[in-house]
């Protein structure tokens, strides 16, 4: 889900956008908050349900204001440097990381924060169905492959058979040639963040409902691991950015399990963290459109 928000914009603008990473951040602090307001004997999962909806709520509206004060005004000027965005969206990830930190050291005297832990999201499904295997499957788990198949089939209608998708997928290919058929590019942006946003709230209240602990910093290494996965799938391409991410956890998974095995007990699963890297730059060396190609229109 975070891997589609980089993905739905380099497909619009052509630009990594590396403050999404604190996008996801601040909805798994705004879940946060919503918890610690509404926890209090209340039904957990209505108060994650509102934790959702308020998530996707601020994160889309921060990530909306982040296009329109840090990169519009970029985009208008015609800067045809590269670097001159990057640097931009750094700044901005670094920026927001101190604000979320100022403002809640500030409210609550606190940046390391806790998600409440309810019973009823760990209790595991597969204990009553007696799993031959040992597998276990915690409610959260089911939870977040649920709300996940949810979102990527609303975005996957919302991009292939509404009219706003038709002018995401018209603005994506031909920026110039859809203003002139009527389609207002910078509108068209703002709602391509706004949708990107909201995924990444949403993903960070599943985050924060799995790990438990958030931080202002929290964002980083998500926030890689989905670039990373936008990258393995083909940038630019949705379906290959969910493939990735499939591709890259599994990956993940399968290398802290039997990486202590095969290295003979040198490397311990901590060090599964590096396989995002090192696929990064494998990928970038030998296949950099990714597995799926990068969705690219010939103009003629």
């Amino acid at each position: 889900m975070v891997a589609l928000g980089y993905t739905m914009v380099y497909g619009v603008l052509g630009l990594i956008n590396f403050a999404h990473s604190e996008i996801f951040m601040i909805g798994a602090v705004t879940g946060i908050e919503v918890f610690r307001y509404l926890g209090n004997g209340g039904n957990p999962y209505l108060i994650l349900l509102l934790a959702f909806i308020v998530a996707a709520a601020v994160s889309g509206t921060v990530a909306v204001l982040v296009e329109r004060l840090a990169y519009r005004p970029l985009r208008r000027r015609g800067s045809k440097n590269v670097l001159v965005p990057l640097i931009t969206a750094i700044g901005v990830s670094f920026l927001l990381q101190d604000l979320v930190r100022a403002i809640e050291a500030l409210w609550h005297n606190e940046f390391n924060l806790q998600y409440p832990s309810y019973d009823t999201f760990n209790y595991d499904v597969l204990s009553k169905l007696g799993s031959p295997l040992g597998l276990t499957l915690a409610v959260k788990g089911l939870i977040v492959i649920l709300v996940s198949i949810l979102m990527l089939a609303g975005l996957n209608y919302l991009v292939n058979r509404t009219k706003l998708g038709k002018a995401i997928r018209a603005v994506a290919q031909d920026m110039s040639t859809a203003g002139l058929m009527g389609i207002n590019p910078d509108v068209i942006i703002s709602r391509t963040f706004l949708i990107g946003g909201s995924l990444a709230g949403v993903a960070g209240v599943l985050f924060g409902l799995v790990y438990t602990n958030v931080t202002p910093y929290s964002g980083f290494q998500p926030g890689i691991k989905a670039f990373t996965a936008a990258v393995l799938g083909g940038i630019g391409n949705i379906p290959g950015a969910v493939a990735g991410g499939l591709v890259l956890g599994e990956l993940e998974t399968l290398g802290g399990t039997y990486l202590g095995f095969l290295t003979g007990g040198n490397f311990g699963s901590e060090y599964a963290q590096v396989l995002a890297f090192l696929i990064l730059i494998l990928i970038l060396l030998f296949r950099p459109q990714g597995l799926f190609g990068q969705n690219v229109s010939e103009k003629v």
